[in-house]
């Protein structure tokens, strides 16, 4: 079933927590528009002008590395929101938002945001304090691609991808995504990262199917990180 915009507004960390009348003053800002499937919502370096929402479908983000290479950077399920940034600084984009099947989108355009921004100085306080934890988020990042070999790293995105998207099956927590697009979160080659997950397979931690991983010893893979 669809959700609605206050629904999808209501759950963002953007504005999770704040009053409900100031939901009700961001979600009277949205509109709704519809994308077939690969459909680009926006490309890096387009202008930031607008927060994206999900109502139904599935947007990929991604972003180019060095050499043309495509680096996967998440997946935007119904009940999830983009492009915050630039909502909020009005900068190029960052990143590239295609849709991954027909989708529908609320749309919260920079300019009459910025003017409920200065009406509402909860929400500016709010946005701060979200920033600060975006940042401490980033630096988390960088120390664990640094610090961390390939498993460990693995088995950390898996588990906080499964976390945020995953669904709960018969035997874990299931997650539609491939091992290209999984490989491509983590900057690693397709090979390594199917090599460590046929490992876990054998060992009953994961189960692979077409497209998609379940994660079956949520344990077995968090001890795995505190190893790494």
């Amino acid at each position: 079933m669809p959700l609605d915009p206050a629904t999808i507004i209501a759950r963002n960390s953007l504005f999770r927590g704040l009053p409900p009348a100031t939901i009700n003053q961001v979600v009277a800002l949205a509109t709704r528009r519809s994308y077939p499937e690969e459909a680009v919502v926006f490309m890096r370096g387009d202008p930031g002008d607008a927060l994206y929402g999900v109502v139904t479908g599935k947007v990929r983000i991604s972003a180019s590395a060095a050499g043309g290479k495509e680096i996967f950077l998440n997946v935007m399920e119904p009940g999830d929101a983009f492009g915050e940034i630039a909502l909020l600084d009005g900068q190029q984009r960052t990143a590239t938002a295609t849709t991954l099947a027909p989708s529908e989108l609320i749309v919260i355009r920079r300019e009459q945001f910025q003017g409920l921004l200065t009406r509402e100085p909860r929400l500016a306080v709010h946005l701060i304090e979200l920033l600060c934890s975006r940042v401490r988020y980033t630096a988390q990042q960088a120390e664990d691609s640094t610090l961390l070999g390939a498993p460990a790293r693995l088995a950390k995105r898996l588990l906080s991808l499964a976390s945020v998207h995953g669904r709960q099956s018969g035997t874990g927590v299931k997650l539609t995504l491939s091992q290209e697009n999984l490989a491509q979160f983590l900057g690693l080659s397709r090979q390594i990262v199917n090599k460590h997950l046929q490992t876990w397979k054998r060992k009953s931690w994961v189960t692979l199917g077409r497209g998609s991983v379940t994660v079956v010893n949520e344990r077995a893979l968090r001890n795995l990180t505190h190893e790494g």
